[in-house]
């Protein structure tokens, strides 16, 4: 998995709505049933990893 950079809380939240958007679309795609949860599931695990450092970035300004 590639680094994550520091980002913005609007870059980070910008990139958890690409991959939630992504996933969904990954399931609308023409492919077999196998690729298109595989591809739905990478994009929601990046998803949530983002989820996750953003809600610890947020905390740690608390």
């Amino acid at each position: 998995m590639a680094k994550l950079h520091a980002l913005t809380p609007s870059d980070l939240s910008a990139k958890i709505a690409a991959h939630k958007a992504m996933a969904l679309a990954a399931l609308r795609a023409d492919s077999s049933l196998a690729t298109r949860l595989k591809r739905y599931n990478q994009h929601m695990d990046l998803a949530r990893a983002l989820e996750q450092q953003q809600s610890l970035l947020q905390g740690g300004q608390a």
